[in-house]
C-alpha cells in the first residue's frame, strides 16, 4: 500500500514547527548512501543535499564506469548549491567499506546516516540459477549491509547517536509473483536483519527506520538491469513447456497495477521527511507502494508480534532508542 498520509502529515507537521531550529536538531547530517549511481540510490542522494545535508553518493569504479555518474554529481552539487559528494566504496569489499567511512569521519569530524541502498534484482524461473548466483546475489542485497555496519557502527555507537536506513522492498512481505525468488529471499534476508539489528542498536541511541518501496516498472534501471538465469538449458525447458511466455506475462501482469502517477521521486522523498526528523519522532517503517501489494498489512502484524514477544521476555526498552546525548559518553 501507499504511504500512509497521516505519517506524511505528522512528519511535514515535525519539519514544519523545526524548520528555525536546525541547529537545536542537527538538521544538517552527514549522511552516507550505498548504491547511488543511479536508480532509488541516486535520486534520494540527490533530495538529500537539496534539503540541506552533507551526502556522500557512495559508489564503485568511480574513475571507471561510474565516472560520468561522479560528473552528474558534481554538476549537480554546482547547480543547486548542495553539498553532494561522490565517494568511491564497493560493498563487495570490507577493505573499500572501512576506507570509505574512515575517509568520511575524517573529514567530517562524525557521521550521523547510514543509508543502506545497494541492491540488485533478477528475473527469470528459480530452477535455472546456478548455487553461485544466488550466492552472489545474497552478498550484494545482504552481506553488503554487514561490511558498512562493521564499518559505521562503531562510530554511530562513539557518539551515542545516529540513523541506520534500510531500503527494503514489499516484496519481503507482500505478493510475490513468481519468477523473482532469488531477489525476493535476499530482500526478505535483508528486511529481517535490519529488524534484529535496529533492537541491538537503541540502547546505544541509534535510531532505524526501514523504508519499503513497492515495485516500479519504471523510473528506475531496476527492471531493465536485472539480472538472467546462467543456465540457458533450463530457460529453455521452460519456455518449451507449460510456461512458455510466463515472462512477459509477469512482467505485463506488474506493469498492469503500476498506478500512471506512480512516483519513484516519492521514495526519495519518503527518506528524506525520516532524516529530518528529529531524534525519537522517526517512524520504524514506512511503506510506499503504488501498486498495494499488501506489504504495509502483513508489516504491521508482524511488527506488532515481533514486539510484543519482546515485551513478554522484558526487553521492551529496546523497542525505543535512548537518548544519551546529555549524558557522559565513554568509548564505545
Amino acid at each position: 500500500m501507499a504511504a500512509s498520509p497521516d505519517l506524511f502529515s505528522n512528519l511535514d507537521f515535525v519539519a514544519s514547527q523545526n524548520s528555525n531550529q536546525k541547529e537545536k536538531f542537527n538538521m544538517k547530517n552527514i549522511i552516507i548512501i550505498t548504491g547511488a549511481s543511479s536508480g532509488f540510490g541516486a535520486l534520494t542522494a540527490r533530495a538529500l543535499a537539496k534539503a540541506g545535508h552533507t551526502v556522500y553518493a557512495s559508489m564503485r569504479e568511480t574513475k571507471g564506469r561510474n565516472a560520468p555518474q561522479v560528473e552528474e554529481a558534481k554538476k549537480f552539487a554546482k547547480d543547486n548549491d548542495a553539498d553532494l559528494r561522490a565517494i568511491e566504496l564497493d560493498v563487495s569489499s570490507q577493505e573499500s567499506c572501512d576506507a570509505a567511512i574512515q575517509e568520511i569521519v575524517t573529514k567530517n569530524g562524525r557521521l550521523d546516516v547510514v543509508i543502506h541502498n545497494a541492491g540488485h534484482m533478477v528475473f527469470g524461473p528459480a530452477e535455472a540459477f546456478t548455487p553461485e548466483q544466488l550466492a552472489e546475489l545474497y552478498d550484494v542485497n545482504v552481506l553488503s549491509t554487514q561490511r558498512v555496519n562493521r564499518a559505521a557502527l562503531p562510530q554511530l555507537r562513539k557518539q551515542r547517536r545516529g540513523l541506520v536506513v534500510w531500503v527494503s522492498s514489499s516484496s519481503s512481505a507482500g505478493g510475490t509473483p513468481p519468477y523473482l525468488a532469488p531477489y525476493f529471499a535476499a530482500k526478505a534476508g535483508m528486511d529481517t536483519l535490519a529488524v534484529v539489528y535496529a533492537r541491538e542498536l537503541t540502547r546505544w541511541g541509534i535510531e532505524t527506520s526501514i523504508i519499503v518501496p513497492g515495485a516500479f516498472t519504471g523510473g528506475t534501471n531496476h527492471f531493465a538491469h536485472a539480472g538472467s538465469p546462467a543456465d540457458k538449458a533450463r530457460v529453455a525447458e521452460y519456455e518449451a513447456g507449460p510456461y512458455k511466455g510466463f515472462a512477459d506475462d509477469v512482467l505485463k501482469g506488474f506493469s498492469s497495477i503500476v498506478p500512471p502517477d506512480a512516483n519513484v521521486e516519492g521514495v526519495a522523498d519518503a527518506i528524506v521527511k525520516v532524516v529530518d526528523a528529529p531524534f525519537g519522532k522517526r517512524p520504524f517503517r514506512v511503506h510506499y507502494d503504488p501498486t498495494q501489494d499488501g506489504a504495509e498489512v502483513v508489516n504491521m502484524v508482524l511488527d506488532r508480534v515481533r514486539a510484543e514477544l519482546l515485551r513478554r521476555i522484558g526487553l521492551t526498552d529496546v523497542l525505543t532508542p535512548r537518548d544519551l546525548t546529555g549524558q557522559s559518553k565513554s568509548a564505545a
